[in-house]
């Protein structure tokens, strides 16, 4: 993608400023990463059993350790260094939650991380078509962010989306009793997993909530996650959790910042539940979804 600056009538190319060094792009994401990425940053270069992690991190949505390496070589095997360090996090469960401890000042304790959540994600100005396709699983606990500078001072940062056809990694594992272990415990959500939470009947109006929300913007992420599906630009703008005979809306907005008219919006921030925001909304058939857009086209425009 080229990128342009508008000079009058004019386009004038900004071309790109490779980083020089990895180091370069691992202290911007540290400095960076809960805008970036939505978490916290633990520690950075943490050693174990002689392996070095570029980045530790937490997702606190999650409750799990996120592994972040930056390459700038596209020689490498994301794959085989992802489930390496997918097995070593999850053969040292104390020494993660020690530094959590350490460098936090936290009481966080083994069972308050939810192991299944970990992944791992590699950061590089580009990767080969040998790496995207190797990825390229619906459940692979493995994630390529791609990050490129321009002389301008831009920087453009891209989550790699899997297909829309990926298939799943699991009858590859099968083959191999060291990856079949690390995939029996760690598990990638997706839709079709939160479908078992409701009727068909809640789940088609789930389908129409769901498309009414990817249409307010283009670039609107789904992230399912255990017991939510969160809809992502920047931060999260609403996670839908799915139930039986309802559907439960969090909207993301935050306290005091919501203009809700009907007041049909229940402030939830005291009050402990799954999913993000301060905001909820219970519904069972699709009379409020235009109104309820506007509310959730509100985060979308404050981010």
């Amino acid at each position: 993608m080229t990128i342009y600056a508008i000079k009058g009538p004019k386009l004038a190319e900004i071309h790109e400023s490779p980083f020089k060094l990895e180091r370069e792009i691992q202290e911007l994401f540290e400095a960076n990463l809960a805008d970036v990425m939505g978490l916290k940053f633990v520690r950075s270069e943490f050693t174990i059993k002689n392996k070095r992690i570029d980045t530790l991190a937490y997702d606190e949505q999650a409750k799990a350790f996120i592994i972040i390496e930056y390459k700038r070589d596209r020689n490498i095997s994301v794959v085989d260094q992802g489930f390496m360090y997918l097995g070593l996090m999850l053969e040292n469960k104390a020494d993660f939650v020690l530094e959590h401890q350490g460098q936090l000042k936290s009481t966080l304790k083994t069972a308050d991380v939810d192991w299944s959540q970990t992944r791992v994600a590699f950061v590089s100005p580009s990767f080969t078509d040998n790496q995207l396709q190797a990825t390229n699983f619906k459940d692979i606990a493995i994630e390529l962010w791609e990050i490129k500078r321009y002389a301008n001072g831009t920087v453009a940062i891209n989550s790699i989306k899997k297909s829309k056809s990926a298939a799943s990694i699991k009858p590859i594992t099968l083959q191999n009793k060291e990856l079949k272990a690390i995939t029996d415990v760690i598990k990638v959500y997706t839709e079709e997993d939160h479908r078992k939470y409701a009727n068909e009947e809640i789940y088609e109006l789930y389908e129409q909530f769901r498309n009414a929300i990817l249409n307010l913007v283009s670039d609107i992420e789904i992230k399912p996650q255990k017991l939510y599906i969160a809809f992502k630009k920047d931060g999260n703008i609403a996670c839908l959790e799915l139930q039986k005979k309802k559907i439960k809306i969090y909207i993301g907005a935050k306290v005091g910042k919501l203009d809700d008219p009907k007041g049909i919006a229940k402030d939830v921030s005291k009050i402990g539940h799954f999913g993000t925001g301060n905001y909820e909304v219970q519904v069972n058939s699709d009379k409020d979804l235009e109104y309820i857009m506007s509310l959730i086209k509100q985060v979308v425009h404050a981010e």
